[in-house]
């Protein structure tokens, strides 16, 4: 059997061996019910952008500063702190067996919110957003095959799962849906850099908060 690491496949790997549809969704109204901020949220999405504007100043910000600077500021602004919602970090994901290859695919988990008041139908609790960060200088594109192998494997338990990818600045969310074949929708890219882009990126984390 081969042995494949998540964060090694190419999306048009993905896209073969699970079976991947992607669609456009030109509006996240379409799937969301966005609320105003209020002028709280906004102060504090102002000084989210400014810290990290700080650091980009000076060249790339690492992975691990994008999580810390920026990914966890936004979570915790748009209520993933709180129960019945849970952070989990750096976990591994159950490994995925594609029979008609032979193929056993690993992988580890970059950010997983789950909700500990709802189950999926096997009883484990249900994935609320799959995150996948990558430092300032990279395209967020390449987080793409690693967040729909996991999303992939969230499936199995529950209808849809959101994911994201995002290198602190730019913010790419998907709707991953289970199906014959699966499907996922790519929604607008949003820019924490613009403030009416950043303004809609803290809305739609509340929105899946609340899901």
């Amino acid at each position: 059997m081969t042995i494949l690491n998540a964060s090694n496949l190419s999306l048009e790997e993905v896209h073969r061996l699970f079976g991947f549809q992607k669609q456009f969704n030109n509006s996240f109204s379409n799937l969301l019910s966005l609320e105003p901020l209020t002028e709280t949220e906004q102060q504090e999405l102002q000084q989210i952008y400014e810290d990290f504007d700080r650091y980009l100043t000076t060249g790339k910000v690492s992975e691990g500063q994008v999580k810390f600077l920026v990914v966890a500021p936004l979570l915790r602004l748009a209520g993933f702190y709180h129960y019945p919602i849970e952070i989990r970090l750096e976990e591994n994901i159950a490994d995925i067996e594609v029979e008609d290859e032979d193929i056993l695919i690993k992988g580890r988990f970059d950010i997983l919110a789950i909700n500990k008041a709802k189950y999926t139908k096997n009883s484990a609790y249900f994935w609320v957003l799959i995150i996948e960060s990558k430092n300032s200088q990279v395209d967020i594109s390449t987080g793409f095959p690693q967040l729909l192998t996991y999303a992939y494997k969230g499936i199995d338990n529950q209808k849809s799962v959101w994911g994201l990818t995002t290198n602190g600045r730019n913010y790419q969310f998907f709707y991953i849906e289970q199906g014959n074949p699966p499907i996922y929708h790519l929604l607008p890219s949003l820019n924490l850099m613009e403030p009416p882009r950043a303004i809609e990126l803290l809305q739609v984390l509340k929105a899946i908060c609340k899901l």
